[in-house]
């Protein structure tokens, strides 16, 4: 993993992901401040479940798979994640633990935002954390779904 703290690319970056675009600018801008830009290769771990969710991920370049290990099937794979998507709402809610593995399936850039600072800045301007959170609901919803119909699939219902 090649790891590399580029504060003004970062912020610029940051403003320009699909996921940010339109949030309150004093809120893109406390999270910037904070980004860790990281490219990661293809079969290279981005997260691992039971790790500590301290933070989450705005993919500007390649894929990754989100996967489950299930008993007698092995890895799946419940949803890859591209350009323009998040990655991670574990950060969100207590133990703050992964609950997927994330693996690169292609050469992957994204810019790490940073849990504490998550938090922090939401409980300081909760409006912005109100939007940012409603852009991050359907992404919830949507790897939920798609985790229900895995194991729809796996048990043969």
């Amino acid at each position: 993993m090649t790891e590399s703290v580029r504060p003004p690319e970062s912020a610029l970056r940051v403003a320009d992901h699909p996921f940010l675009r339109g949030l309150d600018p004093s809120l893109i801008e406390s999270l910037a401040e904070h980004a860790v830009e990281r490219d990661f290769e293809p079969g290279e771990f981005v997260v691992r479940d039971g790790e500590i969710a301290d933070g989450c991920y705005l993919v500007f370049h390649g894929k990754i798979a989100l996967e489950v290990s299930a008993p007698d099937r092995g890895r799946l794979t419940i949803q890859t994640v591209g350009p323009g998507e998040v990655l991670g709402w574990s950060w969100l809610t207590p133990p703050y633990r992964w609950q997927v593995d994330a693996r690169a399936l292609k050469h992957v850039r994204a810019v790490r935002l940073d849990a504490e600072v998550l938090r922090r800045t939401f409980a300081e301007m909760p409006e912005a954390g109100y939007q940012f959170l409603l852009r991050l609901l359907p992404v919830i919803a949507q790897r939920l779904e798609n985790t229900r119909i895995q194991l729809l699939d796996v048990h043969g219902v």
